[in-house]
């Protein structure tokens, strides 16, 4: 499993423009999922980044999750209204697991209440999702180009650059 870190690490500029375009929209990204079908959904979610884990919870009984408990496979991309992409956008791949540790739930909604004043702490998760992260890309909007930085685990970014 690739850690927040071991990413941050790994790939300095991808997570920085991530961390950056979802702390400006509220924390606010995009999840894309399978359906049973096996057709796409597009779901808003406000991931986390929490000991070390990105952390993909939020409100129970959303099909969101029932497709990440199906597949876990997920696309999860930065919020933008800007069409011509000024600040960049940033998109992270991989599988989620579902972490049964209490503990980590409780701390995790202790976080949430200090950090947001939502009180969930008597609460169950019914699911619990951390991600591992597959990859990452970001797509970055220069004067006369677009830089697009990709990265894999185990791997430094690179960068392709299209005029």
């Amino acid at each position: 499993m690739t850690t927040w870190s071991q990413f941050t690490a790994q790939a300095p500029s991808i997570s920085a423009l991530f961390l950056r375009r979802h702390r400006a929209t509220g924390n606010l990204c995009m999840l894309a999922t399978l359906r049973a079908d096996g057709s796409p959904r597009i779901s808003p979610i406000e991931p986390m980044i929490f000991e070390d884990m990105l952390v993909l919870a939020g409100m129970p009984g959303t099909r969101k999750f029932d497709d990440l408990a199906r597949d876990p496979r997920f696309c999860l991309h930065t919020a933008t209204i800007d069409t011509n992409v000024s600040e960049g956008d940033a998109k992270l791949f991989g599988t989620v697991t579902d972490l049964k540790d209490e503990s980590v739930h409780a701390r995790f909604a202790e976080k949430l209440f200090q950090d947001s004043g939502l009180d969930i702490r008597s609460e169950k998760f019914d699911h619990f999702y951390i991600a591992d992260l597959t990859g990452a890309s970001t797509v970055e909007v220069e004067d006369d180009h677009l830089d697009i930085t990709i990265w894999k685990p185990g791997r430094p970014e690179s960068v392709v650059r299209k005029h």
